[in-house]
């Protein structure tokens, strides 16, 4: 009565947030989602969908299905997985850098997942931010790369892992927080706290100072988003970064989060670069699913990349 597809019909639901967004991710019509919905509620002969509140909430019944959803998809998952270890002979090697200074809150629990899955796959992580990483992949010293920011070639086939929106931490006290936006010429006059990237590589710049041509007051640099969050806190400058790694700060009353411009804000995309040839690797295949299922477990505001 109850198949995979509802299982995973539901989750896909709550991930997206609507009714729309679920469609997109399944590759189908929204009508043919809520089609599937209303046939599973004439067999179960139960509603699974408030559908007075807008977006539409989940009832008591979804609810338990997404709790056996949560159980067995995981499961199907591993199976599958393991599957394709066999008939892939599951040998190989994945060595990974990263150009993302935030990325190990979802990452080390993806490789961690990873290497008890394919544990005859040779793994191995760098942190990309002393060399150039794409060069390295494309002569092969590299299996993927996750970046921030495509660099076009042939050779290399960029793959959305999630969307994310870019935000300003300031500090309590200043006057940015006040703020509903922030617009290019607000920081003018402030100090931009960044990590040690050159700037034509940051998104702060080429989304949102640079076309305005408008340049901060000054620039501080600092690894390490801890750093960064406490020069915020001590008032030596604000600090553009991604929503979801400023989610264990926010409930501290010295920080405030505001919006780049007007909604919908600035949004970036995290992608895992990889060779084209490797696209239908299946260790690698098997790491992309991964590290988006983790991703979506493990961080707040994030959306799905199309």
């Amino acid at each position: 009565m109850i198949e995979i597809k509802h299982l995973e019909t539901l989750t896909a639901i709550r991930e997206a947030g609507n009714l729309q967004d679920a469609a997109e991710r399944l590759s189908v019509t929204q009508s043919a989602l809520s089609h599937q919905i209303r046939e599973l509620e004439g067999r179960l002969n139960l509603n699974l969908l408030n559908r007075r509140t807008r977006p539409a909430r989940f009832t008591t019944a979804a609810l338990r299905l997404l709790t056996l959803a949560d159980d067995i998809l995981p499961r199907i998952r591993s199976a599958e997985r393991e599957m394709q270890k066999l008939a892939s002979g599951s040998t190989g090697r994945l060595y990974l850098a990263i150009e993302c200074h935030s990325c190990f809150q979802w990452l080390m629990p993806t490789l961690d997942a990873f290497r008890l899955q394919w544990q005859d796959i040779s793994l191995d992580l760098s942190a990309a931010f002393s060399f150039a990483p794409i060069p390295a992949l494309m002569r092969g010293d590299l299996d993927l790369v996750i970046t921030s920011d495509p660099v076009p070639d042939e050779s290399v086939e960029y793959v959305p892992l999630f969307k994310y929106e870019l935000v300003l931490a300031v500090a309590a006290d200043n006057p940015l927080a006040r703020k509903r936006f922030i617009k290019p010429a607000d920081l003018s006059n402030q100090v931009l706290i960044t990590y040690p990237v050159e700037e034509e590589r940051l998104d702060i710049f080429t989304a949102f100072l640079d076309p305005a041509g408008v340049e901060p007051a000054a620039i501080r640099k600092s690894e390490l988003t801890p750093m960064i969050v406490q020069l915020v806190n001590s008032n030596r400058g604000v600090a553009a970064l991604p929503n979801w790694a400023l989610t264990e700060y926010q409930a501290q009353d010295w920080l405030k989060i505001v919006h780049l411009g007007e909604a919908p804000g600035i949004w970036c995309t995290l992608y895992a670069a990889i060779r084209s040839e490797d696209r239908e690797t299946p260790y690698i295949q098997a790491f992309l699913e991964l590290a988006r299922e983790i991703s979506f477990k493990h961080l707040a505001g994030i959306r799905m990349a199309t």
